[in-house]
């Protein structure tokens, strides 16, 4: 993997070797059962993928290429009735090291089903992530969220999967820092986590094409947001995590510091592999380097559903080109995480941090 790792900033430099990403986003369905205050992707619509043309995708990317990570997103992802089908076959054909599916906690008796299915035929090596994604706590979560019940709902939801205790299962809290709770986040952290997740992630709210928030004021101030991750830090401080979510923790540290510089610098700190790295598939088959621009560059169903005519073709490397020349900037983690792989002294840094960082 770390041998790989090395070719990609000469893909991006000179365009060989060429390589698929080792990181990708599928949105599975714009549908969501939330009207969250900070995303509107339930005003878009799709003609989903089929289990059956999810799974051509992935028989047609496992021979070139092995993904490191895998993520199932949304909308609501659980809404998708055939969910732990596609996450399995995932699983089965790509065997990722880790797969991470975010939600809103809502579907209180599905979700936990689905979960259990899932890790009943999840391969050995392959890591579960759910994502829960609390952003205040009791009926301030709700007024954000703009569904009264949603924290009692979530907090069913939390507690049924805490109860699974599958070793593969790594249960987490994510919230999202926004100009609705950026005053409070200090609060709301520490008593999330003192709920006891795996571990404990923020994001800051962002302008993204996909959820139909560009020109929205969800984004807190650089100085909001300095101020809210010194105390989103402090309430990690007490906190033990182990195993990969330690090391998630770790680049977090560093990714938090990153996110700061990118909403005061407005500009990308660091190069962004989004489009040779990592990369994003919409609900139907649209292939986009990333969810912030949402620039389809092809549509698996055109190409066989085969990804590699359209990542090594003519309409993405204009994207690249914006991108390499600084047009675009944000923090999305997904994309930051890998960026900051990519690059050697953060990477380091949050090497440092992860060996020095204490173990539960």
């Amino acid at each position: 993997m770390m041998l790989r790792l090395a070719f990609y900033p000469l893909f991006r430099a000179i365009g060989r070797p060429k390589l698929l990403p080792f990181s990708l986003v599928i949105s599975l369905t714009y549908r969501c059962n939330s009207r969250c205050s900070t995303c509107r992707v339930w005003e878009r619509s799709a003609k989903e993928f089929s289990f059956e043309e999810w799974r051509e995708f992935f028989l047609n990317l496992a021979p070139h290429t092995r993904l490191y990570y895998l993520t199932f997103s949304g909308g609501e992802p659980f809404l998708r009735d055939d969910i732990a089908q596609i996450v399995t076959e995932a699983a089965r054909i790509l065997r990722p090291a880790l797969i991470t599916i975010p939600t809103n906690g809502l579907l209180s008796r599905r979700i936990p089903s689905e979960v259990r299915e899932m890790l009943d035929n999840m391969p050995a090596g392959t890591k579960l992530g759910i994502n829960l994604s609390l952003d205040g706590v009791g009926e301030e979560h709700d007024r954000i969220r703009n569904v009264p019940g949603n924290w009692e709902k979530a907090m069913e939801t939390y507690w049924a999967l805490r109860a699974i205790r599958h070793p593969a299962l790594i249960l987490s809290i994510h919230t999202v820092i926004s100009r609705f709770n950026v005053g409070r986040i200090g609060e709301i952290a520490r008593a999330l986590i003192g709920l006891k997740p795996d571990s404990y992630i923020t994001e800051v709210a962002e302008e993204r094409e996909e959820l139909h928030t560009i020109g929205l004021p969800i984004t807190p101030s650089a100085q909001e947001y300095r101020q809210a991750i010194k105390e989103v830090m402090e309430a990690i401080k007490g906190a033990k995590f182990s195993g990969l979510p330690r090391l998630t923790q770790a680049f977090r540290h560093e990714y938090y510091f990153l996110t700061e510089r990118i909403l005061r610098e407005r500009r990308q700190v660091i190069p962004c592999y989004a489009g040779w790295a990592s990369g994003h598939i919409a609900p139907d088959g649209d292939v986009w380097t990333c969810c912030t621009r949402a620039q389809p560059v092809g549509n698996l169903r055109e190409y066989g559903y085969d990804l590699r005519p359209i990542w090594f073709g003519e309409r993405v490397e204009e994207i690249r080109r914006s991108i390499k020349a600084g047009e675009c900037y944000c923090p999305m983690a997904n994309a930051s995480y890998v960026n900051m792989l990519l690059n050697p002294p953060i990477l380091l840094r949050a090497l440092l941090q992860f060996s020095l960082s204490p173990s539960s």
